[in-house]
């Protein structure tokens, strides 16, 4: 049995229901289409209203792609991006919570300053060494996301977008189950409890489209870790090449993987279309979490 979750007045009762994270990107070059191209937080607030009336518990603020094929972000310009978008929900809202989507400790430590919550780092406490001290210091939780992306695997397709080809697993669970515990050592090894770590398997970053679908379906497998499982395969290229659609068309294909991602194990999911998938995610949980009274 996992610990419960204790963040600001929220408590995350793992294996109680699903959680769902709405994805705000402060971004030009979203690969969903979705990216809110000004730093300025009125787009964002109208978008958090929605998502949180639609049923998001997490606003997750980012301000750099992290598509196959995307240009990095410097710190300067990623801090511009998110602290005023992280300064305005803050203000706002005071019933959701705010994660900050960086791998950088500075840019975590100012959005932390602002108002945000958690740390979602796509590359597991490996991009940046002061990145596990600055959760620490804040003693918020953080998501260890597992990530072999590399541009030299990466195919881009104009209707489809980027996906992963020719990377290479000796042992496809086993490896990423390495590889998410040895970022969790890097957690421990600076001070921050199990309790606030979460996992991510990282459905999309550094993977094939085989392997995505491998790893959704044997995600128990990562549960069995002992860890709270964040999934995020919104929208996600795997989709766009199974089905043949481009992202704006994602939106069946997207509710399969919730829902088939939810029955093994998935606490929290991270998502564009939050009144979709918070729907589908309450109707997953009445099907597989009892006791779940549904008037």
């Amino acid at each position: 049995m996992l610990t419960a979750l204790v963040l600001d007045q929220h408590t995350f009762s793992w294996g109680a229901r699903t959680y769902v994270m709405g994805i705000l990107n402060i971004t030009p070059d979203s690969f969903s289409g979705d990216g809110l191209m000004s730093p300025s937080p009125t787009s964002a607030l109208e978008q958090a209203r929605h998502f949180i009336t639609a049923g998001a518990d997490i606003l997750d603020v980012g301000g750099e792609s992290t598509r196959p094929g995307a240009e990095p972000v410097d710190e300067i310009e990623e801090l511009k991006r998110v602290l005023p978008v992280i300064r305005a929900l803050a203000a706002e809202f005071s019933d959701v919570l705010i994660s900050i989507d960086t791998y950088k400790a500075s840019v975590a430590e100012a959005a932390l300053e602002a108002g945000a919550h958690l740390v979602n780092d796509v590359w597991g406490l490996r991009a940046d060494p002061e990145l596990a001290a600055v959760v620490k210091r804040f003693n918020v939780p953080v998501i260890l996301m597992h990530n072999r992306s590399n541009p030299k695997t990466a195919e881009i397709r104009d209707r489809l977008g980027g996906r992963y080809v020719g990377v290479e697993y000796a042992d496809l669970l086993e490896d990423v189950k390495r590889e998410l515990l040895e970022s969790v050592a890097i957690a421990r090894a600076a001070g921050i409890p199990d309790e606030k770590i979460i996992l991510d398997p990282g459905i999309g970053f550094g993977k094939t489209i085989e392997q995505n679908l491998e790893l959704l379906n044997r995600l128990g497998e990562i549960r069995a870790l002992g860890y709270p499982i964040l999934l995020g395969p919104s929208r996600k290229s795997f989709i766009g090449y199974t089905l043949d659609l481009p992202p704006d068309q994602r939106l069946e294909g997207t509710a399969a993987t919730i829902s088939v991602g939810i029955t093994r194990g998935a606490d929290i999911i991270r998502v564009h279309d939050v009144l979709e998938m918070a729907r589908v995610a309450h109707m997953s949980d009445a099907i597989i979490r009892p006791p779940l009274h549904v008037e």
